[in-house]
């Protein structure tokens, strides 16, 4: 079962993300087979993290847990929250099998009932997509992307038939351990 897991910063803990980034990487290399998606959300300007990004593959809500709560930032206090769903994938594909060319990335998460057949799988630029269910009951949550497109607004619009409680749109980058000559 997929799980979507998303950590926001705490203020003013860029030094303190900065210095655990190896033990960070180490904990996910342990994960590598089960990620569906993974990276950073940044700032306006791309420039600093403000949150962490994964969806994997695991056997159930306890593990989903401890997977978050025994990664290294959240043990340290870089971040200060953790939301946690259930992922019910709509695309078949991980990131890496995106087949966009490189650009603007971000990640939406539409929170609330809305309607999960109002989703568009169609829409140019998705690069995984799911509905957000709760963990316990499975009860529908909302529904988050990771999007290619130029801009907030036009990656917004591809959960725009949602019609969400609540709409966060995050500039967002693939993550990872940088390949050599990275």
């Amino acid at each position: 079962m997929f799980y979507f897991v998303y950590c926001a910063d705490r203020p003013g803990s860029a030094a303190l993300r900065d210095e655990l980034v190896e033990a960070h990487w180490a904990y996910m290399d342990g994960f590598a087979r089960q990620l569906y998606a993974r990276g950073p959300t940044l700032t306006a300007g791309g420039g600093t993290a403000t949150g962490s990004l994964h969806v994997a593959d695991l056997p159930s809500d306890d593990a989903a847990r401890a997977f978050g709560e025994r990664e290294p930032n959240w043990r340290a206090g870089v971040y200060a929250s953790m939301a946690l769903y259930r992922f019910d994938d709509l695309l078949g594909r991980s990131m890496w099998a995106f087949p966009g060319p490189g650009g603007p990335r971000f990640l939406v998460v539409a929170l609330g009932p809305g309607d999960p057949g109002a989703l568009d799988r169609a829409r140019d630029g998705l690069i995984v997509l799911g509905h957000l269910r709760s963990t316990g009951d499975g009860a529908p949550a909302g529904a988050a992307a990771c999007v290619q497109a130029p801009d907030a607004a036009t990656a917004a619009a591809a959960l725009a038939g949602f019609a969400a409680d609540e709409l966060t749109v995050r500039p967002w980058r693939f993550g990872g351990r940088p390949a050599a000559g990275d």
